[in-house]
């Protein structure tokens, strides 16, 4: 599935999904399939359910959930995801493909497993990070240093895992390459997944943090600072102040819960910005955004 498609998909689906009725033809069709294992949970609030054909997927999908997952049973759900295994060698000339449904919307349809799973991943995690009850998910990566975190807001494929990675290279803790959860106080908490790299035709490539040597953040942290860049090929870091006015609209275009849960959302991220400097302006590499950062007297001088 490109890229593109999925985030115009995931952009309504809370709101879609908050309303939607079960009874759904589609929903009902899936329903009447012969469903031979499941798998129920509950991740930052909001419940979730996997059913599939084939129980043997499970063990590959549970690597796939969002950090937070903890397994529950439940007979009621927020966001049901069917998995259909098709054949992984032509029978008679004639292939089924896999299928991923969330609710009643397909996802994937391909012969590729690989393909099924990062959908199912990236789905669930904007499911969990739009529906979370009592926290504001912001599409940001997070790293932790001098006991604050650093918050790096964008959207996907805008260059944070290689920032978050070059941050985490250079001496900060591993927050999140992918977002930054805030609770009422406008604490940041950790989603520490594995940084999921861009590699080319590849795809997606997974890598532990701890194969980076990082150390992981465990505790929520206050907000130290927000950089709200982008990459310039030979550009250098010469950022602009922003007020926290500025730097609350900025976080604000990536803030999942917005339209769901307006007063809630404002009010976690002008408590961020109280307390966060916050800059914007466009990069060079990463690993030279990175050192001058993390650069004691930088860090220092900019506070």
């Amino acid at each position: 599935m490109a890229p593109r498609y999925m985030r115009m998909r995931v952009q309504g689906l809370a709101a879609n999904r908050l309303r939607q009725k079960r009874t759904s033809s589609c929903l009902q069709k899936l329903d009447r399939l012969r469903w031979t294992a499941a798998l129920t949970g509950i991740a930052h609030g909001v419940r979730v359910g996997i059913r599939t054909n084939t129980p043997a997927v499970l063990d590959d999908i549970e690597g796939r959930l969002p950090p937070g997952w903890a397994a529950r049973a439940s007979s009621r759900v927020d966001c049901l995801y069917s998995i259909i295994v098709g054949d992984e060698a032509p029978r008679g000339g004639l292939r089924r493909f896999h299928l991923l449904y969330a609710d009643a919307a397909r996802l994937a349809r391909t012969n590729r497993m690989d393909e099924v799973l990062e959908s199912f991943e990236t789905d669930v995690e904007w499911s969990v990070a739009a529906l979370a009850p009592k926290l504001v998910f912001v599409h940001a990566g997070v790293v932790g240093w001098q006991g604050r975190a650093i918050l790096v807001p964008g959207r996907s494929g805008s260059g944070k895992t290689r920032l978050v990675e070059a941050f985490v290279r250079a001496g900060a803790t591993y927050y999140s390459d992918e977002y930054a959860i805030l609770d009422a106080r406008g604490r940041v908490h950790p989603f520490a997944r594995p940084l999921n790299r861009r590699s080319g035709d590849a795809g997606m490539e997974r890598i532990a943090a701890a194969e980076l040597g990082a150390r992981i953040g465990t505790a929520p942290l206050e907000a130290g600072m927000i950089l709200a860049t982008r990459y310039e090929p030979g550009a250098r870091w010469r950022p602009r102040r922003l007020s926290p006015g500025r730097a609350t609209i900025a976080l604000l275009a990536h803030t999942l819960p917005a339209r769901l849960r307006p007063a809630p959302s404002l009010a976690a991220l002008s408590r961020v910005t109280r307390s966060a400097l916050a800059f914007k302006g466009v990069r060079g590499e990463a690993e030279d955004l990175a050192r001058a950062v993390l650069t004691e007297d930088v860090f220092t001088r900019l506070s």
